[in-house]
């Protein structure tokens, strides 16, 4: 079992906040379930800004004993995942990643292990495609959270590397693994919330509802160009609640992306298609009322048509609540839900290929339509089964003791395969068969080198510049100036500007000190005197006094 783990998180804080998509609750979920439950003696993590370790126990742990060390770092520290072994990241993107592994430590090094939360978007599907071009090697792994996301990625990979052999010649290029390994939830904290009898009598009488009626719900991102169009729930809950004779009411909680107007065209659906049934809006931003809502509902409800959705974390937190689901039979949803044993899978029907499809998405490649324009129009022209989604919900509202047996079936299976602990075991398992695969490889052939694309600006562009300093280039300080000009310099906000890139006010002081005491002292005589790890900020430094007119510079002698 591996012992440490490095983790990125970009991020500068810990947590979701408002308004929060699924890949930020589930990122977070998996960070902390690996803190927790992972079985790690350290974690790594690392991150674009400022971050503590203080402050990675408290978000983390939250008070709880973990025998996980938790240490924080700067992601440009390759020195921690070297140590670790692994570099996981909730995101496919490691084409970066790997060029800054390749050039700075080496391709076997360690793993990087990103998690793939959505196919759709093409900018993230160019992301994925480049790792044929970076130096990705098949230690590497890019999860995919469900059955279909892994066939789907593999076609694309194959259909990738398959042009790249046509139009270069030659062998199809390393790709990293595609290993299934599902998001998860806190089994036992959804169902603690779910039962308590008082706030579901006091949520259900808030709401209106009598004791004989019963409350679906739906809960996520109330974005018809993302998420579902809500007109087939309003159908489906409309007919059921005919057929049976009973009062249901349909909540929805969430959050609006588009404010103000995204609910108004929910609420002209849902009285054109839902015109007898209560319909509720809840705000999915307050945790409290949204933990009342899992204890007041009876039967979960979502009726995903987006090709944005990819796993769908909403069900299995429905079925940790004990709560039969209604969902659509689409990508992830199948693969967590068993039709007849924990609820309905309902029937989904995507559009033909062909012009138009192709030509969805050239508009938004081209920039003529948005993202959500062309994910709209896909989910638009995709049918979820109406009929048979109104007689599952007919039949739970029928039956309680077909929603109580379909709701302990559903606690059972979030327990077995998609809480937290089993999660982070099968992560921790994933690292070990990512590290004996790094083993068995030899090195890659080849030098090490920096991403062409992505350069050294100044080696990148040295043809622009008149000259380019080197260690030969002789220095001197100019007539008049002195330390109180440094120092007045320090008070100019241009002058002083990306200050991280030099040395320290002092230094620099001694810097200039030096290059005035000398006889025709070079770049070479200057850095010398400094610590190795320095040289190249006491490098730009002289640079950038020559830019401000402090010192002149005279190219190598001879």
């Amino acid at each position: 079992m591996a012992s440490r783990l490095s983790v990125y998180w970009p991020g500068p804080g810990l947590g979701v906040g408002d308004n929060v998509f699924g890949m930020s609750v589930a990122n977070f979920g998996l960070l902390r379930a690996v803190a927790r439950h992972g079985g790690f003696e350290q974690i790594d993590v690392l991150s674009n800004g400022e971050m503590t370790d203080d402050a990675l126990v408290e978000g983390l742990l939250e008070g709880d004993h973990a025998d996980t060390r938790l240490r924080a770092g700067s992601i440009l520290d390759v020195s921690r995942p070297a140590a670790s072994g692994t570099l996981l990241r909730g995101t496919p993107d490691l084409g970066d990643l790997a060029w800054l592994r390749h050039q700075l430590v080496g391709d076997r090094s360690y793993s990087l292990v990103g998690l793939v939360h959505s196919l759709a978007p093409p900018a993230v599907r160019q992301n994925m495609g480049a790792a044929s071009v970076a130096p990705i090697q098949p230690w590497d792994a890019m999860i995919c959270t469900s059955p279909s996301v892994q066939q789907a990625l593999g076609c694309m990979f194959d259909e990738w590397d398959e042009y790249l052999a046509e139009r270069f010649g030659g062998r199809k290029p390393p790709r990293p693994q595609l290993p299934l390994v599902p998001l998860g939830v806190d089994q036992a904290a959804i169902q603690a919330l779910a039962d308590r009898p008082g706030v579901r009598a006091e949520l259900r009488d808030e709401l209106g509802l009598a004791a004989d009626d019963i409350l679906v719900l739906w809960v996520g991102r109330l974005s018809f160009f993302e998420k579902a169009f809500p007109q087939p729930m309003f159908r489906a809950v409309e007919e059921a609640g005919r057929a049976v004779g009973r009062r249901v009411h349909f909540a929805l909680a969430g959050w609006f992306p588009t404010g103000a107007d995204g609910r108004a065209q929910y609420e002209q659906a849902a009285r054109a298609h839902a015109p007898s049934t209560p319909i509720h809006f809840i705000d999915g931003n307050d945790r409290q009322r949204l933990g009342a809502l899992w204890a007041a509902a009876d039967v979960f409800l979502s009726l995903v048509d987006n090709i944005q959705e990819t796993f769908g974390i909403t069900p299995i937190e429905a079925m940790s609540a004990g709560l039969p689901v209604v969902v659509s039979d689409w990508d992830g949803y199948r693969y967590t839900v068993r039709d007849g044993e924990q609820g309905f899978l309902i029937p989904t029907l995507l559009g033909p290929p062909g012009q138009l499809g192709r030509s969805m998405i050239a508009r938004h490649t081209l920039r003529i339509d948005s993202y959500q324009a062309y994910a709209g129009s896909v989910a638009q022209h995709t049918a979820v089964h109406v009929g048979r989604a109104a007689g599952a919900l007919a039949a739970l509202i029928r039956s309680p003791e077909l929603r109580r047996r379909m709701g302990e079936a559903g606690r059972a299976r979030v327990k077995e395969a998609f809480d937290w602990p089993v999660i982070a075991g099968q992560v921790n398992e994933l690292i070990d068969d990512l590290s004996a695969i790094r083993a068995r490889a030899g090195d890659p052939s080849g030098r090490r080198r920096i991403n062409p694309l992505k350069g050294d600006p100044f080696q990148d562009f040295v043809g622009f510049a008149t000259e380019q300093m080197s260690e030969e280039t002789r220095l001197s300080v100019r007539a008049g100036v002195g330390a109180a000009e440094l120092a007045r310099m320090g008070t100019i906000d241009l002058d002083r500007a990306f200050a991280a890139w030099r040395m320290p006010p002092a230094d620099c002081r001694a810097i200039l000190a030096m290059i005035a005491g000398g006889d025709a002292l070079t770049v070479g005589d200057v850095v010398a005197r400094f610590p190795k790890p320095r040289r190249h900020f006491v490098e730009l430094t002289i640079v950038w006094m020559a830019k401000h007119g402090l010192i002149d510079w005279l190219p190598p002698a001879g």
